[in-house]
């Protein structure tokens, strides 16, 4: 599709996003990324191509692209060795790069995941994240956390040998990581130069509504890169507690405190906007969506401005 068609049948033009200096169809596909690039959680996007999604995320001014290489994501596991490279070659040709991906990895015993890596590893992808571990209530909490430990710290060696650094995320709920605490006793034997955590603010307020504080000062050495959303609380008509997810900065998410302690870990690695309220299905990685482009992007470019103004406010060069 002609760059001139494509803006005009997505609306992005509508929703007063300029191209200038957006850096599209660079003669060079090397491309210095910054200390701590600012990618789009791409999952939002999969209703585009991937040339469609690199040309929307250049637009916007997104540093680069954290791909879902999943099950049903942009791109499936299985299909990784045969279409990975040539997507992130897609998105630095339009000057977004791909430092970091999605997946659902868990396990260095397992062919798919371990080919996915070297091609990741192979293509510049230096960072992703795991799939989730759930407990087995079969066992005891401590049980269960011996037995990903071990195996955690195999995908850790493999993750050292490839030079690829993979990174769980912590997740409301009740799976592994949702206390963050649990977390400590997966990673404390291993590098954090090839295992940790990708931290997420907004699950961790959730759970630990007071006391997130403590948990991240907890795995803070194993903090690499990072989720950013917001929430708040509402009650439906039953006068139920249910979660809301909102626009960054007009929920409950404490980012001045959170990104005053961030700073004091000096870490460059890669930061994921996540965009989980309504964008018409988009939030769910819909193939098909009911609401406008324009909107989905007006939207996702009102959150990339406001988390780089907050972070220039904490003096934290991006």
């Amino acid at each position: 599709m002609q760059r001139r068609n494509f803006i005009k049948t997505t609306g992005i033009s509508a929703a007063g996003i300029g191209i200038a200096g957006a850096g599209l169809a660079k003669s060079s596909i090397s491309i210095k990324m910054p200390k701590r690039p600012v990618c789009a959680f791409t999952k939002c996007l999969q209703f585009l191509s991937i040339e469609e999604s690199a040309e929307v995320l250049a637009i916007m001014g997104f540093d680069g692209a954290d791909m879902t290489v999943r099950p049903k994501g942009q791109i499936e596991p299985g299909n990784a060795k045969a279409e990975l490279s040539k997507a992130v070659k897609i998105y630095e040709k339009a000057g977004v790069g791909v430092p970091m991906m999605v997946t659902n990895i868990s396990n260095a015993e397992d062919p798919v995941s371990v080919e996915l890596l070297k091609v990741a590893a192979d293509s510049g992808i230096k960072y992703y994240r795991l799939g989730y571990l759930k407990y087995d209530h079969k066992n005891t909490i401590q049980q269960n956390l011996d037995i990903y430990k071990r195996q955690l710290e195999q995908l850790a060696k493999l993750n050292e040998k490839l030079g690829i650094h993979g990174g769980y995320q912590n997740h409301s709920g009740i799976n592994i990581g949702a206390p963050v605490w649990d977390l400590y006793e997966l990673v404390k034997d291993v590098n954090p130069e090839h295992f940790g955590i990708q931290y997420d603010i907004r699950h961790a307020i959730v759970e630990g509504a007071y006391s997130w504080k403590l948990g991240m000062k907890r795995v803070e050495p194993w903090i690499r890169t990072l989720c950013i959303k917001d929430f708040i609380w509402l009650q439906n008509e039953k006068r139920v507690w249910q979660l809301q997810n909102v626009l960054l900065g007009d929920g409950m998410v404490k980012f001045d405190e959170f990104l005053k302690e961030y700073k004091t870990l000096d870490v460059e690695a890669p930061i994921s906007i996540h965009y989980e309220y309504d964008l018409g299905g988009a939030q769910h990685g819909d193939r098909e969506t009911t609401m406008e482009p324009e909107k989905i992007y007006t939207f996702m470019k009102k959150d990339l401005d406001w988390l780089r103004n907050k972070m220039k406010k904490h003096q934290i060069e991006l």
